[in-house]
Parts: C-alpha cells; structure tokens; sequence
C-alpha cells in the first residue's frame, strides 16, 4: 500500500471533518474553518490518503510580508499510526512552505504528546519557549522552531515580552512599552500607560479616526521615563500631513510636529534626519538598544497603513519584529513574536507613503 501526500480538494471535505472530530477532544477545526483553509490562499494543507480514504493531513499558514510559516494543525487517523504518516506529511509540508518562500516554520505542541515531541525533535525543530495555558483544556504547549532553508546559527535576539494593544491606534505606544520593559524589568506596562502614551505622542489627527503616534512624541515619552533615547528621519517637513485633507487638521499636525520637535531640541534629543539603514538598526540592537521601526502594513494586509513594531533580533537573512497587533482571525499572538523580515524585503516595509517615509525610535537604557 502506498501513502499518497497531495494538496486537499474541496470533495476531502467531509472526509476531514471525520478526521478531525476523531483526532481531537478540544481545539477542533470547524467544519466551516476547514473548508476555509480548503480555498484559501496563504497556506498548504496536504492530505495523506491511503486506498482513497483520507487518513491524515497537515496545515501550514503562511503570513503575508514575512518569512514565517507555521504549523497550524497535524493529524493521523488513529488506525494508521505509526506508519510514519506523520513523518511524510510534515516533509511535504515542511518542502510546501520552503517552495513557498518561507525561511521557518513554527509549531506548538502540548507538553503531554510524547509521541509529537519525539517526531518534531527527531526532524529537526529546536524548543524555543512555553506558552503557558494554551489550549481550550489549559494545558501549556511548548513551542518549535525550524529553519527550513539554509539552516544559520547566527541569530541575536533580546529578551522582549509581546504584548497586544488595546486599541487600534495605539500601536506606538504598545511597541514602545515592549522595549521600555526589555531594557529595564523595573518598568511595568499597562492599560492606562498606554493610552497616557499615546496622548503624549499621538499626531491628533490622521487619515481617518485617531492619530497616530510621531516617532518624537515617542521618543520624549521615553525620555520622560528616563530612556535615552535617539530619532531618525528621512525627512525634515512634516509628518504625516500628507494624508490629513482637511486644512484645519493640517494646522493640528503642523502645530504638533513643531511642537515636537521643539521639545526634543530642548531635551538633548539627537535627531538624524537620514535615512536609517539595517546596518544602523543592527549595529544599535548590538550595542544594547531595541529600535522601534515605523513599517507600512501593505505586504500584509493591503491597507497601506502606517505601524510601529519592536525589532527583537536579527541574523544573516533576516531582522526579526514584534508586532502589537494580530491581525483577525489569520494570526495568534505567537505569530506576532519574532517575525521574520527577509533583509531582501525590509526597505520596502520600512518606508511609508508616497514621501517613502522612513523612521525609527532607538531606545537605550537609562543612563
């Protein structure tokens, strides 16, 4: 008998469903999300069948704008066990996801699934971390990691806590409070020191709803909080504006952004305005700093929206981000953590708008 590894097709349906219900008491797959993931791009789900009958199957979620894949779901029928199924489905995926431009793939797995442990281990992923309370029966999974292209021990990482934030233009203030607590554990995030965060930096106004966060009003909170703290800026008008239409609100922002830069003149606040290379942002996260990077969100959901993320570490290939803001029913917040950015694809992440806007917020420790 011959295990045949093929993509799913929407008759595998039903089959899966069967599958599912069979494999796994709690953190089921719908039968809806399965016929999601079926149809949708962004992904590989493979099947395993045997004499036409489905009996095992992997998903594997890729994230738009980034090298990261991730195992989302693995499964084998449990009177084909042993068969080394397991082992064939995840080759294929593993080759799926690498085909596909993705340099690692990610997994969890509950700290009781032996077996699990035991194939991932023996195929090459490396334990990284618990996620403590993880699944709906608050058992703890244990977190994997693979390279899955061009195997490289050259990554530098910081100890950077994740966090979520709160609303949705607080995205600055989240970034920052991450770096804030990776330097010095002393300082504590919370609910309310974000959004006092975001009233000492927030721009007023933006395209549409809230403003946003000006990376010197991110900078002289920091400072207020006894960081050091620098600024780079490709350019020296005013940010932002060109998306505020309304002449009265242009006059906010132009109010702001002096207002700003006038503070940070009188606080010693060091502003390049140059364009800030990855070069500079390694070279500073070497040195013991944690940069916020203002990105566009467009290679990832399209909307062209400006972002602050937290750079977390760095390796030959790539430079790693925290993002503050899982996307909606396509990301967890593990896929938020140590996101790799191909190096090939970080400048064009990095600059935002028409003006090709590039800024970042170096914070250092307090001196």
């Amino acid at each position: 008998m011959t295990v045949i590894i093929r993509p799913a097709l929407a008759t595998d349906l039903d089959q899966l469903v069967l599958l599912e219900k069979a494999s796994f008491d709690t953190d089921q797959l719908s039968r809806r999300s399965l016929k999601h993931w079926i149809s949708t791009e962004h992904r590989a789900l493979l099947v395993a069948e045997l004499e036409q009958a489905i009996v095992g199957y992997v998903l594997i979620i890729y994230h738009p704008g980034t090298r990261l894949a991730r195992v989302y779901s693995l499964a084998v029928a449990a009177g084909h066990r042993g068969m080394g199924i397991a082992k064939l489905l995840m080759a294929a995926g593993e080759q799926a996801a690498s085909d596909a431009g993705r340099l690692h793939l990610r997994l969890e797995v509950s700290v009781d699934n032996t077996a699990a442990i035991q194939l991932y281990e023996a195929l090459g992923y490396q334990k990284f971390g618990i996620y403590r309370d993880y699944y709906e029966d608050h058992k703890d999974a244990l977190r994997y990691q693979k390279r899955i292209r061009r195997l490289s021990d050259s990554l530098q990482h910081r100890s950077v806590h994740w966090l979520r934030q709160n609303t949705p233009f607080t995205c600055g203030p989240a970034s920052l409070m991450m770096a804030m607590h990776g330097l010095n554990r002393a300082y504590q995030p919370s609910k309310e020191e974000e959004i006092n965060l975001w009233r000492e930096a927030t721009t007023i106004f933006m395209t549409s709803g809230h403003g946003g966060c000006h990376p010197v009003g991110l900078a002289l909170a920091a400072k207020r909080r006894q960081f050091t703290v620098e600024v780079w800026v490709n350019q020296t008008g005013v940010l932002f504006i060109d998306g505020v239409r309304n002449e009265g609100k242009k006059q906010v922002v132009e109010l702001v952004d002096s207002c700003f830069k006038r503070e940070a003149q009188e606080q010693g606040i060091n502003i390049h305005y140059a364009n800030i290379t990855q070069n500079d942002l390694v070279s500073a996260f070497k040195a013991g700093a944690i940069p916020l990077i203002l990105i566009s969100t467009f290679q990832m959901d399209r909307k062209k929206a400006p972002h602050w993320v937290v750079m977390s570490g760095f390796d030959d290939d790539c430079l790693y981000m925290h993002d503050p803001d899982p996307e909606e029913g396509r990301q967890s917040e593990l896929d938020c953590q140590f996101i790799p950015i191909a190096c090939e694809d970080f400048d064009r992440m990095s600059s935002f708008g028409k003006n090709r806007l590039r800024t970042a917020v170096i914070i250092w420790p307090g001196s």
